[in-house]
């Protein structure tokens, strides 16, 4: 078979409202690009999952692009799809798998932020960015990487304007919590305080962040705050997604995800951290914990 399918990754949430915002974004994707075969699969907690959407995809397709969207590559990136990605070759040998790399800290998600940073501006009146604190709030991570792109996108959203405190907050797994940044940003002398979500759909941890800084209010009554939305459905995340794809078609050598097939992921296997959430539902079982491994709980950023 000559077909391709393109098969999007999606982090997967206990809130079904995030699941469905990612269905409604492949439909989007689908109307953009319709001579493609775009599909999605979840990495938990929604099907299909990774597995039977690898299978599903390679039994009607001579080629898949695996694309992760997910923004900050952890263990579900560098460990568990490649895993399940090798699982799939193993069971479609003449299918050709290709692995895209996660959205990453670039310049499209740079200027989401800045957009969003405007509209936040926007709520508060425009008011002084010298005396407007921002705090850029993603889910965290125990993979330093990870937690270091989202710096450096704080870095850049600092670079390209005026404000002089651009700082990091996060939700779990490491530190600091938004709660000690935005009261180091009032002892700083801040007098309004944008908070940028860092995050792609909306579930359990979005709505966190709303109840947060509704207590935030209550909590400085002195400052203000505005708060921004996740950033699924920009044009940025589309193209982003669109330029992934033209990279894989042409082969170039920044294309493929690095850690697929790389020593980290080798290493970690050899130690016995392999690690999966799903049960596929296929008349073969793919298991991809060998027996007596602990499970790596490093893999939830954003």
């Amino acid at each position: 078979m000559n077909t391709t399918t393109i098969l999007l990754v999606g982090h997967g949430s206990r809130e079904e409202s995030g699941n469905a915002e990612i269905r409604d974004f492949v439909t989007q994707w689908r109307s953009r690009q319709p001579a493609w075969r775009i599909e999605v699969c979840f990495i938990e907690f929604a099907p299909p999952s990774l597995h039977d959407g690898l299978l599903a995809a390679a039994a009607q397709s001579g080629r898949v692009f695996v694309l992760p969207l997910i923004l900050n590559a952890a263990g579900h990136v560098k460990m568990e799809i490649p895993e399940a990605i090798e699982h799939a070759r193993e069971h479609y040998p003449g299918v050709e798998f290709l692995y895209g790399p996660h959205l990453s800290a670039c310049d499209p998600i740079l200027d989401i932020l800045k957009n969003r940073l405007r509209a936040g501006m926007q709520q508060l009146d425009v008011p002084d960015p010298t005396t407007t604190g921002i705090i850029l709030l993603g889910r965290g991570s125990s993979d330093r990487a990870a937690n270091g792109d989202m710096a450096k996108m704080a870095r850049w959203l600092q670079e390209e304007g005026d404000h002089e405190l651009v700082d990091l907050a996060f939700t779990g797994i490491t530190w600091p919590r938004l709660e000690r940044v935005v009261q180091r940003q009032a002892l700083l002398g801040m007098t309004q305080i944008v908070v940028l979500p860092y995050y792609l759909y909306t579930g359990t941890l979005m709505q966190r962040i709303h109840r947060q800084v509704a207590h935030l209010r209550s909590q400085y009554p002195q400052i203000r705050f505005a708060c921004g939305e996740h950033f699924g459905f920009e044009p940025e995340i589309f193209a982003l997604l669109e330029q992934r794809v033209e990279d894989l078609k042409a082969g170039r050598a920044e294309s493929t995800l690095p850690c697929d097939g790389c020593s980290y992921r080798e290493l970690a296997h050899d130690m016995g951290h392999g690690h999966s959430h799903e049960h596929t539902h296929a008349q073969q079982p793919l298991s991809f914990v060998p027996p007596g491994a602990q499970p790596l709980h490093a893999e939830h950023a954003g």
